[in-house]
């Protein structure tokens, strides 16, 4: 009796033991969450306190879009980026160094398919060989009316946003505009349009990837230089732009 007794003690200590085991192991995995969740949420906390060019929050490749063209201008594929690159430089060369038209070139290009295609299309019967199958080109009506649609959105944007510029509610942004319109006619009077457009392009393909790789030493320059330019705009505005009357625009509607 007393060995029966023992053993049902026995059994009722592992039980015990077993309760506690399981117990500890939960408050202990509950803790590690805790500690876990302290963690991720210090790190978030680090991350908000990072200055980040124009207030990015995402990675440069989600910026750009993501997908190909984000891979071509951060050359994540170096020969589609290098042929893009070659190739508008082979067209600058052509039309503004070598001085050729592009109106020229166009049909000068077209003459040599159609002379190619007809010889061929001829001389098919003569040599044995099938004709050249050239595909019927039609233009899809949905595939024009989008491009229509998003060109009178972003039409409508723009007026829109000179508007807002106009009406004299934004001297910032007024100023702003004003600087970069200066900017570019000074660049227009230096360099034809064609140079322009080349120069954005390899600033495209150059800029974002020499930005991500030396991406901190920028942000925290950036930083500095905007604390800076923030410090003058305060008294700028102090001196001149707090002085000048402004007179609301009444509301129109564009398109």
């Amino acid at each position: 009796m007393a060995d029966h007794a023992g053993e049902h003690e026995s059994v009722v200590e592992s039980v015990m033991e077993k309760i506690n085991d399981k117990l500890h192991d939960h408050d202990s995995s509950s803790s590690d969450s805790e500690d876990d969740k302290e963690k991720i949420s210090s790190v978030d906390a680090v991350k908000a306190k990072i200055y980040r060019l124009f207030g990015r929050e995402r990675p440069v490749h989600k910026v750009l879009g993501g997908g190909k063209p984000a891979d071509i201008f951060l050359w994540r594929d170096k020969k589609i980026t290098a042929g893009v690159l070659g190739f508008a430089t082979s067209l600058w060369v052509l039309f503004e160094l070598l001085q050729y038209h592009l109106l020229t070139l166009v049909c000068h290009i077209l003459i040599l398919a159609l002379a190619v295609l007809f010889l061929w299309s001829n001389a098919s019967t003569f040599i044995n060989k099938s004709p050249p199958q050239i595909p019927d080109v039609i233009l899809p009506e949905d595939i024009v009316l989008g491009v229509a649609t998003a060109l009178r959105i972003e039409i409508n944007k723009a007026l829109e946003i000179f508007r807002d510029i106009a009406s004299g509610k934004e001297l910032k942004k007024f100023l702003a505009v004003i600087a970069g319109l200066w900017v570019l006619s000074i660049l227009g009077n230096c360099w034809n349009f064609l140079t322009l457009f080349y120069i954005c392009f390899v600033l495209l393909h150059t800029v974002p990837v020499l930005y991500e790789k030396f991406e901190d030493q920028v942000d925290a320059f950036a930083e500095k230089a905007e604390a800076e330019i923030k410090k003058q705009y305060a008294v700028f505005n102090v001196k001149v732009l707090s002085k000048i009357p402004r007179g609301p625009l009444k509301d129109k509607k564009f398109l």
